[in-house]
């Protein structure tokens, strides 16, 4: 029977007899409150390197989705606009008001999150993306199509807000650093894919093909989905203390977990909850971490919008050999992810070589590759927006630009976040939903700014 229990635990990756009290002395912490015991096998950071591996991959598979969903309609606007008689400027409001619902997600699903746990949360926002993509898919006019189009940005902002939170329970701080240079992998990615894809379907079908390919995506994601169990410690620890007082174990009738002598209500949450973000949004480190990350994302979303313009308007390719040159952001988001990997290589040595510790490690360590993604981002910049205008200049110098511009990008998402996750600790969700709020209201701008003059404006940028 054990044989049986473990086998199944595996399938839908929950610790090994969590729904037993196996000890006749629950542990308890100095405070007396129900805590996890040394090597507990329900402490997320105890579970085995595949099974937390397994769960990341998971979540940060439905930030493939957040963000391939993204930019995903930029690839058809010729397609939307004949549909719908309108102007390719009023198609990018596809983009605008999904990037919208990135700012209003945060806000209602990170207090959540702390309320009931991740796990549900991610059940619940990921199956009504996939429901409201319904509405996209077969929108009978361009207000549905908008409305649908919100609302699923909404939803599916949860992952990437609370994405970051569950790779903190998983994995310690030095290990985090490999976990979120995959998270910021697929926030380059997921974007980059969209265009392509949307852009071959044009070649022979209509707008609405890029939502049917959502939806294949997202069902496939949701079976996967239900494999992530409950990661939040307080959740897990509440959830325990309960089975302990249905176990009635003498003595131990009324522990009680920390989190149950808190002001639990709902209210109490969001009273705190939509506070806080815009508290510590105005703390200077925050402050200057979102308007440049600002920058930097909105930088992003207009290339889906200058890439068009390089290679379909001015070299004439069709509109979807047109979008291949966004595979070369896709590597360089790849390349900057190995930098990571290698860094926290060098780290890791240097902690067994005994020239460091884990515990001396500082916020400001994580700055160093921050500090080359922001030069390299600036000579990458420069570097697209020259060789991009001229069309005797050959497509590979301008798509390798981008590719270079993509690392820098991936190097300084993951610094900041985990910047932002050391300096904050108990309060980085509400620091990274302030993040992400800025830097997606932003971002929401750069769909509508679709000129001829662009790529001069992105070179001055780039030049700032």
């Amino acid at each position: 029977m054990e044989a049986i229990m473990r086998i199944l635990s595996y399938a839908v990756n929950k610790p090994y007899r969590t729904t037993q009290i196996t000890d006749e002395t629950p542990y308890l912490n100095e405070n007396g409150y129900v805590d996890f015991a040394e090597g507990d096998i329900e402490n997320p950071r105890n579970w085995s390197i595949a099974r937390r591996t397994t769960i990341t991959m998971s979540a940060v598979l439905l930030v493939v989705n957040a963000t391939f969903a993204s930019s995903s309609p930029s690839g058809c606007f010729g397609s939307i606009s004949k549909h719908f008689n309108i102007s390719t400027e009023v198609a990018g409001l596809t983009i605008t008001v999904f990037l919208l619902g990135y700012c209003a997600g945060p806000l209602l699903f990170a207090p959540l999150s702390e309320f009931y746990g991740r796990r549900w949360i991610f059940y619940i926002t990921f199956s009504l993306y996939i429901a409201f993509n319904f509405l996209c898919a077969f929108a009978p006019n361009l207000g549905a199509l908008l409305v649908g189009r919100f609302l699923t940005g909404t939803f599916v902002s949860a992952p990437l807000s609370n994405c970051p939170g569950l790779l903190a329970d998983l994995w310690d701080p030095l290990q985090r650093a490999n976990a979120m240079a995959g998270f910021a992998a697929m926030v380059w990615i997921g974007p980059a894919l969209g265009p392509v894809v949307a852009g071959f379907l044009e070649l022979k079908e209509d707008w609405r093909w890029s939502f049917y390919v959502l939806l294949w995506l997202g069902g496939a994601t949701a079976i996967i989905m239900l494999t992530i169990p409950e990661t939040y410690a307080p959740i897990i620890l509440y959830t325990k203390a309960k089975r302990i007082r249905e176990a009635k174990i003498p003595g131990y009738e009324h522990v009680r977990a920390a989190v149950e002598d808190n002001d639990r209500t709902l209210l109490a949450i969001y009273k705190v909850a939509l506070t806080r973000p815009w508290i510590i949004l105005f703390d200077p480190i925050s402050l200057l971490c979102a308007i440049y990350m600002a920058v930097v994302y909105t930088l992003l979303y207009m290339l889906f919008t200058i890439y068009p313009i390089v290679f379909q308007e001015k070299r004439g390719w069709n509109s979807g050999v047109g979008e291949l040159p966004l595979i070369g952001t896709i590597i360089g988001a790849l390349l900057g992810g190995c930098i990571v990997l290698i860094d926290t290589q060098i780290r890791q040595r240097r902690i067994l070589r005994g020239e460091m510790k884990m515990e001396d490690a500082t916020p400001e360590d994580r700055l160093p590759l921050a500090m080359i993604g922001g030069i390299g981002f600036a000579i990458a910049m420069f570097w697209f927006a020259w060789t991009a205008e001229y069309n005797s200049i050959h497509w590979i110098v301008p798509t390798i630009a981008g590719c270079f511009l993509s690392t820098c990008m991936l190097l300084l998402f993951v610094a900041y976040l985990n910047y932002l996750v050391d300096v904050y600790l108990m309060y980085a969700a509400s620091a990274i939903a302030a993040n992400t709020i800025a830097r997606s209201a932003c971002g929401a701008a750069a769909p509508l700014s679709r000129a001829r003059c662009l790529p001069h404006w992105v070179w001055e940028a780039g030049v700032a």
